[in-house]
């Protein structure tokens, strides 16, 4: 059985993102990238299908320019078998993304394929949708847990009122929340292992995928500051600026 992740390449969730002073984007130069946390849980519960016997091989995959290659290299040392890069410098948007993922799946005809649930950059939580209606496949989004056996998985996901079971024929996709699992770190020899592993590196045309832009960012800003809180003395004088300052009641 085989299993296809994918990772992104993203801003490191512990650095205070920095808006561009022309507001046309977020301030990359010299700041920490990391793999995108849901990314990191993706590829922990595949090693773990693995460790269990019930994946024979995992692929990693990612789109992005070749500094994403660093992003890979951890996943193989997380216990992925072999990387695939489609390298573009453009900034791929989730449908065109969607669309590189299917060719991959076309190309590489995995029985399970797992991605985290959004990326903690854009925030936009569609590709995981947009990958499986192109690729016609059953989904089980924002997983807290997952069970495979007899040519199906059984995914538990968080919804409004609670949680909810779907039992999905594969192949299918899943998408991982934050409750799946905890992420293990690489340890060093298998970051050195990791650097014989097979990487492959593609390019967006040779997937038949072109880069189209189907919206565009006009301008991007940082959220307005908050004005320190201030301590009233009462309940009366609490509800006196609720309702004349604030305005609430």
């Amino acid at each position: 059985m085989k299993a296809l992740v994918a990772v992104k390449r993203v801003v490191d969730y512990e650095v205070k993102v920095r808006v561009k002073p022309d507001n046309s984007g977020i301030e990359l130069n010299n700041v920490k990238m990391s793999m995108n946390p849901f990314c990191e849980i993706a590829v922990e519960e595949a090693v773990r299908l693995k460790e269990k016997n019930i994946i024979s091989e995992i692929i990693v995959v990612s789109m992005g320019d070749k500094e994403s290659q660093k992003q890979l290299q951890t996943a193989l040392a997380l216990g992925a078998d072999r990387a695939i890069l489609v390298e573009s410098s453009d900034d791929l948007q989730p449908l065109t993304v969607a669309k590189l993922l299917k060719a991959i799946y076309d190309k590489e005809q995995p029985d399970l394929v797992i991605m985290g649930k959004q990326s903690i950059d854009g925030d936009n939580n569609q590709t995981g949708q947009m990958f499986a209606a192109l690729a016609g496949l059953p989904q089980g989004t924002f997983a807290s847990k997952v069970d495979v056996a007899d040519g199906k998985v059984d995914v538990t996901r968080e919804i409004d009122g609670g949680l909810q079971t779907v039992s999905l024929n594969l192949p299918a996709l899943v998408t991982t929340d934050l409750r799946l699992n905890e992420p293990r770190y690489a340890s060093l020899p298998n970051i050195m292992k990791a650097k014989r592993k097979p990487m492959e590196t593609l390019a967006p045309a040779d997937l038949g995928v072109s880069g189209k832009e189907h919206f565009k960012t006009l301008k991007v800003e940082s959220p307005p500051v908050r004005e320190a809180g201030i301590k009233v003395e009462s309940v009366e004088e609490l509800v006196d600026k609720l309702k004349n300052e604030a305005k609430v009641i």
